[in-house]
């Protein structure tokens, strides 16, 4: 059970509180300790841990997740850095006449993200730069406007047409293909571990899906022994070793080419019927704690959203342009939030992640059967990025793609406005098929990502290795159209 990613062990608490005897009460334990963690009030979490720890009859998967709450209490304090002096000082750098007023009012509303840690405000490391992003008045009053950043699918262009025209002119799902060399690297920091300790490290890497991505060939790794994670694993990746050297980085790489095809599915929502929750998608339908769970906020907003419709595709139409509603903004580390789609829901603000896994929620709240993928987004140029986005089940139709976080696009033409309800473009690696699963080989220490796998993973035997001490690098490079993918 210690194999399955610690996202999870909140559930194997719960489940060992039933079987094993006096794990009723370390089982409250672990709930408190998570609150007390949620609310900031970090000094008291870490009594009841000290506590909690001392005790050798504690069982192995409580002591873990109390362990990794201490762990995510430090995660968060490197998330938010920043006291008030600090962010009013980058936000002067940005509106040089900056009023009090303005930074109070800001502050107050939630749209400079912060947390109370033992009662000492302390601000998200990209506060200011959110700011911009979720408030339209701070955005006017920058001194000089800068663009969103934002990725070329994001915006209508003549791919998303490509597409469409393809699939409907072909009678296929899949069309516009890409072939693409990909090489991807993970770089630890100099002397991040003691010279001559191994370093592992787990890089993603893409398993073969009909249609979508596919003619995967691996062209080389550094080092080069290494283990490929099984097709079947949800969450793939190239696992390599090798040796830290004093005053050096230590480097990992993988290099592949594959096929990846654009797709798109002309829905008819007269056609569309209620899904019979079979054995095979009742999983999909269910609550999945901690980051799908059916809240009392979650049912209060579909209610709204959704109202009276019946129609399972209408009622994904409204609940896809309410979550698409949500400003997009850079997010906290997903490790360190106990409930992501609540989180969502809540700040006002949320990455393609969070908006994935709230629509998730929302769809399976109204019984739309949803699942996950992710991993990579890149272009013709040099932009690349990390994505998550996602799947539901529509009758008769079956699974199809969703994309909230590129979302409606600006289009008169009704099909290209809700191409990502039901179409993906060709620019995109999905490595992941599940949030939350296990890496191959298991890694033994927390993973500094508990959902996603894109950056990769690496650890050595004296623990993890976080993200502040190693990089990730990407590239993508499209070699054209596929001539001879079918």
């Amino acid at each position: 059970m210690l194999a399955h990613a610690l996202a999870n062990l909140l559930v194997l608490v719960a489940m060992l509180s039933m079987i094993l005897p006096g794990s009723a009460m370390a089982a409250d334990t672990v709930r408190e300790v998570t609150a007390l963690v949620d609310a900031g009030r970090f000094d008291e979490a870490q009594a009841r841990i000290g506590e909690r720890l001392a005790d050798p009859q504690s069982p192995a998967p409580i002591r873990r997740a109390l362990a990794f709450e201490r762990e995510r209490m430090r995660r968060i304090r490197l998330d938010f850095p920043h006291d008030a002096a600090e962010v009013m000082a980058r936000l002067r750098r940005e509106i040089p006449d900056l009023r009090p007023g303005e930074f109070a009012a800001w502050d107050a509303s939630g749209a400079l993200e912060h947390l109370l840690i033992d009662g000492e405000r302390r601000y998200f490391a990209r506060a200011v730069s959110n700011l911009f992003r979720v408030n339209a008045e701070a955005a006017a009053r920058r001194a000089q406007p800068r663009g969103g950043g934002s990725g070329p699918m994001e915006t209508l262009n003549a791919h998303h047409a490509e597409v469409r025209d393809a699939a409907k002119a072909e009678g296929r799902v899949h069309v516009a293909p890409r072939r693409i060399r990909v090489v991807q690297s993970l770089i630890v920091d100099a002397d991040a571990v003691p010279a001559g300790e191994p370093l592992s490290a787990w890089i993603p890497y893409p398993r073969a899906i009909p249609g979508q991505q596919e003619d995967i060939r691996l062209l080389g790794t550094t080092p080069e022994a290494h283990v490929l994670a099984p097709e079947a694993t949800l969450q793939r990746t190239v696992h390599m070793s090798r040796v830290a050297v004093a005053g050096e980085p230590t480097e990992f790489s993988v290099e592949y080419e594959m096929t990846v095809r654009g797709q798109y599915h002309a829905i008819d929502p007269e056609r569309v019927v209620a899904t019979e929750a079979d054995a095979g998608l009742a999983p999909f339908l269910a609550e999945r704690a901690p980051h799908i769970v059916f809240t009392d906020e979650l049912r209060r907003f579909s209610q709204q959203v959704v109202g009276d419709e019946s129609n399972p595709y209408r009622i994904a139409r409204r609940l896809f342009a309410a979550v698409d509603r949500i400003p997009w903004a850079s997010a906290r580390e997903y490790s360190t939030i106990s409930n992501i789609s609540d989180y969502a829901l809540r700040t006002g603000h949320a990455d393609c992640g969070q908006q994935t896994l709230l629509l998730m929620s929302l769809l399976r709240l109204n019984g739309i059967p949803t699942r996950w993928q992710s991993g990579m987004v890149y272009s013709d140029g040099d932009y690349d990025n990390l994505h998550d986005w996602g799947w539901m089940y529509l009758a008769p139709y079956g699974w199809v793609p969703m994309d909230v976080t590129s979302g409606l696009l600006d289009s008169d033409d009704e099909d290209l406005r809700w191409f990502y309800l039901g179409g993906l473009d060709a620019y995109r690696i999905a490595f992941n098929d599940d949030y939350s699963q296990p890496l191959f080989p298991p890694k033994r220490h927390f993973r500094s990502e508990t959902v996603d796998s894109q950056r990769g993973e690496v650890e050595w035997q004296g623990g993890n290795l976080y993200f502040d001490q190693w990089d990730y690098r990407f590239s993508a490079q499209v070699l054209g159209p596929d001539p001879d993918a079918r």
